[in-house]
């Protein structure tokens, strides 16, 4: 279908079931994807095989920085997402124009990593049309114009979804829309690693391309246990919200790296690749954390303890929200945070000490909450925003002091959104 008939449908409200179930409302995504389609047609010019997608960025329930040592994970995808309006081209080439990151054009004729491109969404096309074409997968060329309601920088992985969006196309396109959510996650993720060059867990890809609250067992690798949970927090009396403090991740990647680094020392003290791998007894016994601590650093012992504490959270707040019992996430989510804070030591960065946004967030949100509600650093931490759990009594006046301190703005809610990567269907 081209262009001109997407909008046509979309002002006739054709599409209104299909976002307001993704959604929540219909109002505001139909002016979205209806301006996508006149900036397509204003840049490109019309197309007849034209599709509107959507890919959501995730949040990070628990699990904090254990996917990378093959960890359990929960998450959730959330209704702030990346959308496009895209369409074949007859040239290998990819062309995108995206808000903030202007007019960006990939030819798909060599595929090997760039190290010019690395951190630049070129380097995310172009890794995502390799992992399709290692998997055996059809590439072509394409134009898209994209927005995206993920902030940038924010902890909710912009990234991730862009990553599952560009997937999402190929596979619509050129693959008769069949390529599988786990696929695209693992393609997405070597986008990230190896051609962005920022060293990513399988978590923030999974959790967009599954869609919906997911307990995800990384156990096997690339083949990871996915676990559904449907839960709605409001209708349990809460607000699940993030707090964008606005502070940037310039400069950080030697902090972010040393996480992953530290963890897995502590596991080839044991001859192991990954945390996973040890056993949880061994490495709790006194003598062995003495020589870890001496041996590696204390820093490192201390992550690895996390990771084994995190793990078993995990599978407590995954079975909390099963059971409905909010006393028994809350003081898991509260418990995530500490750890975060004082054993995984992603709050505050290492070699920048004077950066101290999100201590200052989380102690502003403890202050507010303290007794009635959870707060914890977000993703990968160091920057970006913190995640709370607000009665729904208490949200308004909490969102108000957090606006206060960070914007307008700043302090919004955390919707589940039930599915992954989304083509709009035609017929409706």
């Amino acid at each position: 279908m081209n262009l001109s008939a997407w909008k046509d449908r979309l002002a006739a409200g054709k599409y209104d079931a299909p976002l307001a179930a993704l959604y929540g409302a219909a109002d505001a995504p139909r002016s979205r994807y209806a301006r996508l389609c006149e900036e397509y047609l204003r840049t490109f010019g019309d197309a007849p095989d034209a599709l509107l997608l959507s890919a959501p960025g995730r949040t990070e329930l628990a699990g904090n920085h254990t996917d990378h040592q093959l960890g359990i994970v929960l998450c959730a995808a959330v209704t702030l997402d990346a959308a496009a309006a895209a369409a074949s081209a007859a040239d290998n080439a990819v062309e995108i124009v995206s808000d903030g990151f202007g007019r960006v054009r990939v030819s798909l004729d060599d595929l090997a990593p760039r190290e010019s491109e690395a951190g630049t969404t070129a380097a995310l096309i172009r890794g995502v049309a390799a992992g399709f074409a290692a998997g055996g997968l059809r590439i072509g060329g394409w134009r898209a114009c994209i927005h995206s309601l993920v902030p940038a920088g924010g902890g909710l992985s912009s990234s991730a979804a862009f990553e599952i969006l560009t997937g999402a196309i190929f596979s619509a396109l050129y693959n008769g829309g069949r390529v599988d959510a786990l696929t695209l996650a693992r393609i997405g993720q070597s986008a990230e690693r190896n051609y962005f060059g920022k060293p990513s867990g399988l978590m923030d890809q999974a959790a967009s391309a599954f869609g919906g609250i997911t307990k995800i067992d990384f156990a096997g690798g690339d083949r990871p246990d996915v676990t559904r949970i449907a839960f709605d927090f409001r209708a349990h009396g809460y607000v699940l919200c993030a707090v964008n403090t606005h502070s940037r991740h310039d400069g950080l990647t030697p902090d972010y790296a040393a996480i992953p680094r530290d963890m897995t020392a502590v596991a080839r003290a044991f001859g192991k690749d990954v945390l996973r791998q040890v056993d949880g007894a061994a490495f709790a016994a006194p003598e062995m954390r003495e020589r870890l601590a001496r041996d590696i650093s204390p820093v490192a012992a201390d992550r690895a303890e996390h990771f084994f504490a995190e793990d078993t959270r995990v599978e407590r707040m995954a079975a909390a929200l099963l059971e409905g019992d909010m006393p028994e996430y809350i003081r898991n989510m509260n418990a995530s945070g500490a750890s975060s804070r004082t054993l995984l030591r992603n709050v505050v960065p290492a070699l920048h000490p004077e950066r101290t946004e999100m201590a200052s967030a989380l102690d502003r949100a403890a202050a507010l909450l303290e007794g009635k509600g959870a707060w914890r650093i977000h993703g990968g931490g160091f920057a970006g925003c913190i995640q709370c759990l607000v009665p729904i009594s208490g949200y308004e006046s909490f969102r108000a002091a957090m606006d206060g301190y960070y914007g307008a703005g700043a302090c919004f809610e955390l919707r589940i959104r039930g599915c992954g990567a989304y083509r709009i269907p035609e017929e409706e």
